[in-house]
């Protein structure tokens, strides 16, 4: 979606390095999003057989495994596997990428991927999401996002230069490029989408925390990242909605589905 191919990959396989830390900081997703991806079911996830792709450390993962579904894990990463598994050991985690996945034909209600849709190599994955996917089975993707309609939000964003979360209105600007081109009609039915409130609370201390985790900032020279984080801790005391102690950070969870036809 625009960057070089050879850094694309640098940023995707960044993440491990940081396991625990992205556990620990990155958001959660809202249930009413997961209800939503898998509404097209005509059930409620307890009991749904759901793939949750590209699962990193577990966070929908431990969701999922909340509201009952019978959920199985799948992450190509071994270091991000290893803290899934630390911390849900009770779920069944392989490891395997998008475009192998380790699951048998017709296996499962629903595949969700939280975060993780965009590293996919679509070309590749989207045959076997339709392999492993029942028929009339839903394929959900979740995205956290800062809330940039937010005037201070928008400043964190200008302060980050780009490294922090994608914002909200940079979401909607790359909503068009996950559609027809990547789930095409004889597959799938048309894409929907929606969005959900999720605020997180937070500090300016584990709001720093929460932007180191980002591909753009793993992968910076480290003089680059400690003047990046530099800019933003002062940016964070300068602001009165966050230089005190905790507040709410304004995020919106923006969903996507599709059926398999």
């Amino acid at each position: 979606m625009g960057t070089d191919t050879d850094e694309w990959a640098r940023r995707g396989s960044s993440f491990g390095a940081v396991a625990a830390d992205y556990a620990e900081h990155r958001p959660d997703y809202p249930a009413d999003a997961v209800r939503w991806c898998v509404a097209p079911l005509g059930r409620d996830v307890a009991g749904l057989r759901v793939l949750d792709l590209g699962a990193g450390t577990g966070k929908l993962t431990a969701l999922l495994a909340r509201l009952g579904a019978d959920v199985t894990a799948v992450e190509p990463d071994s270091a991000m596997l290893a803290e899934l598994r630390r911390r849900l050991p009770s779920v069944r985690a392989l490891q395997g990428p998008a475009e192998a996945i380790p699951l048998p034909d017709g296996s499962v209600d629903a595949v969700l991927c939280g975060q993780s849709m965009h590293w996919f190599d679509l070309s590749r994955a989207v045959p076997e999401i339709v392999r492993v996917l029942t028929g009339g089975g839903v394929l959900g993707a979740l995205w956290n996002s800062d809330d940039d309609r937010v005037p201070w939000v928008a400043g964190l964003r200008d302060a980050a230069e780009g490294a922090a979360a994608p914002t909200l209105s940079r979401r909607r600007q790359e909503a068009a490029y996950f559609g027809a081109d990547q789930f095409p009609a004889e597959l799938f039915t048309p894409v929907e989408r929606a969005e959900f409130a999720n605020s997180q609370p937070r500090t300016a201390q584990t709001l720093l925390a929460l932007i180191s985790t980002h591909s753009h900032v793993l992968v910076m020279p480290a003089a680059e990242r400690d003047r990046l984080l530099g800019q933003i801790r002062s940016y964070l005391a300068s602001r009165p909605e966050t230089a005190d102690g905790e507040f709410e950070l304004p995020m919106v969870t923006s969903a996507l589905r599709t059926v398999r036809r």
